[in-house]
């Protein structure tokens, strides 16, 4: 049997607080994914932290901090295996399944998610343990909401299984 592993990325307070990096909703997708930690917990399965080294406001958001012990993952970039000890960690630890919560939907989350195939993981996400932000392109605006809801539905069936956190337990 494959070994599994919690792949939170990212939950960081930069993005719980006002200014540009603000996200759509981060309460309500931290709740679940501390619902998600709280499970890989109690079944004692590997929880691994990405945090990715911001100037300011880097530390691990209260509901998710990791516990001594838990593997933490430092990044510069938005791909949590680019120059991180990642997948190396997890050959050693024989992970081959991976569910995926974190921020941002549109950066580190698909850009991680779609690495997983490069190194033939397994990949659940739980599409509302993930929240993102308002993106423009050109004059465009595009809200929250349908900036996650593309990004899920890219990386559905081609790079993971999505879907909502009542469904994965």
């Amino acid at each position: 049997m494959n070994k599994e592993a919690l792949l939170l990325i990212d939950i960081q307070n930069i993005y719980f607080t006002p200014g540009t990096m603000l996200l759509h909703k981060p309460e309500d997708a931290a709740k679940r994914a501390a619902i998600l930690l709280q499970k890989f917990r109690t079944e004692g399965k590997n929880v691994i932290h990405v945090q990715h080294n911001f100037a300011k406001l880097s530390e691990f958001y209260r509901m998710v901090k990791p516990l001594e012990g838990e593997k933490v993952i430092h990044k510069e970039y938005p791909s949590s295996f680019l120059r991180t000890d990642l997948h190396e960690y997890l050959q050693e630890k024989g992970i081959k399944n991976l569910v995926v919560a974190g921020m941002m939907s549109h950066m580190c989350v698909d850009t991680t998610v779609r690495a997983c195939q490069d190194y033939g993981y397994e990949v659940i996400v739980i599409e509302d343990a993930c929240t993102t932000k308002a993106l423009k392109f050109g004059e465009e605006k595009i809200d929250a909401e349908t900036v996650h809801a593309v990004y899920m539905a890219s990386l559905n069936n081609m790079f993971a299984k999505v879907m909502k956190l009542e469904d994965y337990l």
